[in-house]
């Protein structure tokens, strides 16, 4: 079991890498917000597969405040891009 962890944490963490890669070099701002988003995603993904290897379930408001954050951030992102027209 712990070997599908590890693959898991493996694939999650090249995605993270491609992701900070992608929000480097993003040629505009949308696609910066939304590698912002995707990696926050992944942030909230790995803690989850964290919470299963561990077998407990103290973390799970972590969970919450990172998807409610990740959230709250995108639509903050698309509300500030939907007001400026030169960031589209």
């Amino acid at each position: 079991m712990n070997a599908i962890y590890l693959v898991t944490f493996v694939l999650v963490s090249v995605s993270a890498l491609l992701t900070v890669v992608r929000l480097l070099i993003g040629p505009g701002v949308l696609d910066r917000i939304v590698a912002l988003d995707v990696l926050v995603t992944l942030i909230v993904a790995a803690v989850a597969v964290g919470i299963a290897r561990r077998d407990t379930g103290s973390s799970v408001p972590l969970l919450l405040v990172l998807t409610l954050l990740g959230f709250i951030g995108s639509v903050t992102a698309a509300h500030l891009v939907e007001e400026r027209e030169d960031m589209r």
